[in-house]
């Protein structure tokens, strides 16, 4: 087994971002460790913080783990990530914008075309428009994974709609509540302006039409949405109004808001649904969820939808594969931060070694998402493996595989104490007129054991994640 990084101790010493955490965890009895832990549930519970999971049954107010341990950066740490990140939001804004308009990425061979064109996620209806500042994606949240002391890695892209942000904003209020002196004795960068920062870049891309102050609202499929209450959260959180798509409608070149005090225009969109449904004369004919005639409002300039429909096509699996081109392609800049090395299972040369070595690689759906439709080969059972090599083989160009990656640790509370445990990192990167990320993120933790699956659908958990001011 590759060893892994742990990011608080390396050759039996302390590395200097955990400095002050050591004596903390010393002096914090198992007793008070259970007591705080409860705590958080029950603040957590109190707020209203629950994740529900589709086709699971069981409890749709179950809590996602929060684990009180903090995960933390230096400050010379983030600035390489911060860097990196905005380089990659920059060229995967670009790549939308040029495959919706001339395709210069797909002529000059850099990317197949039928990777772009007949992706499920590349919205005709939005071919030749450019959106406000030229943004597709306005919310970029980019997965990343860290490997030993200076690697990073990135593991997916997701452009649509990442959700998470609430808890990288209530842990952080959370663990402040609970550790003041935590917070007296470390200086910590806040992350408590995304909502500011969020509201501000959404303003910034408000439609031509729009003459006065922008009217922003976050758009809900409805408290039946597992991220509802992230929702609800960032509407109050900006001071914009939640609504449903049966809020809305739209007259002659506008969109308008029901409210008590009659119609109110609304300029910019926060969509928390997917492009199928946001428009039943455009896109899924039997949506209750959207607003008829949306996108014609949105094509003629008369209101600004975000992220923009269509920017989909960019975070697919197999897109991902070509992102460190894009960067080059339009930046004319290396890439920062690497890819993950992939195998693309549509080329045949890549299938024939992904079938040889099933068993060490993590195989994952081009279009799947939430840790679902992937195969561990390393922890699974040679059944396992063989049922997933006929699905392979029935669509080969629907997987991507990947080595397993060493994920590194942090030190996690668990019933023993505190062990390591596997974590990633989501980033909120935001673009609009500028593009800016507050100074942290959401670390998932794998709580099982050995386990690399840190989705909350498959049982992982939450912790702050603290970036140290210089």
């Amino acid at each position: 087994m590759t060893a892994h990084f742990n990011e608080m101790y390396q050759n039996g010493a302390v590395r200097a971002p955990y400095a002050r955490l050591e004596g903390w965890t010393k002096a914090m009895p198992a007793e008070l460790r259970h007591l705080k832990q409860a705590e958080a549930e029950a603040l957590f519970r109190r707020i209203g913080i629950t994740f529900a999971v589709y086709g699971e049954g069981g409890d749709p107010d179950r809590l996602i783990p929060f684990d009180m341990f903090p995960r933390v950066f230096t400050a010379q740490e983030w600035a390489r990530l911060e860097r990196g990140i905005k380089q990659r939001a920059r060229a995967l804004n670009a790549f939308l914008v040029d495959v919706y308009g001339r395709g210069e990425i797909v002529r000059s061979g850099r990317i197949p075309a039928r990777l772009v064109y007949q992706n499920d996620a590349y919205e005709k209806a939005v071919v030749g428009f450019v959106p406000p500042k030229g943004v597709y994606s306005h919310i970029v949240g980019i997965d990343l994974v860290r490997t030993g002391p200076e690697d990073f890695f990135v593991l997916e892209d997701n452009c649509r709609t990442p959700s998470g942000v609430s808890y990288m904003l209530e842990n952080r209020e959370i663990m402040m509540r609970m550790f003041p002196d935590l917070f007296r004795e470390n200086r910590i960068e806040p992350v408590d302006r995304y909502p500011e920062i969020l509201r501000r870049t959404l303003a910034s891309v408000a439609p031509q039409k729009c003459r006065h102050d922008p009217v922003v609202v976050i758009l809900t499929p409805g408290h039946f949405n597992s991220a509802y209450y992230e929702h609800s959260f960032l509407a109050d959180m900006m001071g914009v109004e939640l609504v449903e798509g049966q809020d809305l409608f739209v007259q002659g070149e506008y969109v308008y808001m029901r409210t008590t005090e009659g119609p109110k225009r609304v300029d910019v969109i926060y969509r928390r649904i997917d492009d199928a449904f946001i428009d039943p004369l455009c896109f899924r004919p039997d949506s209750m969820l959207g607003i008829p005639g949306l996108m014609d409002v949105y094509r003629s300039g008369g209101v600004s939808i975000c992220s923009a429909p269509g920017a989909g096509v960019a975070d697919d699996k197999a897109v991902y594969t070509y992102v460190p081109e894009m960067i080059r392609f339009y930046l004319g800049e290396e890439p920062l931060l690497m890819n993950v090395p992939t195998w693309k299972c549509a080329e045949a040369d890549d299938l024939a070694y992904v079938l040889d070595k099933l068993g060490d690689l993590v195989v994952k759906e081009v279009h799947g998402s939430g840790g679902y439709g992937m195969l561990i080969g390393p922890t699974s059972s040679a059944a396992e493996i063989e049922t997933f090599r006929g699905r392979i083989l029935a669509d080969p160009g629907n997987y991507i595989a990947q080595p397993t990656l060493a994920l590194s640790t942090t030190p996690t509370f668990v019933e023993q104490g505190i062990a390591p445990r596997h974590v990633d990192l989501r980033p909120y990167c935001l673009v609009g007129e500028r593009i800016e990320l507050v100074p942290g993120g959401l670390t998932r933790v794998a709580l099982k054991e050995g386990s690399l699956v840190v989705n909350s659908s498959q049982g992982g958990g939450v912790k702050d994640t603290w970036v140290l001011a210089e």
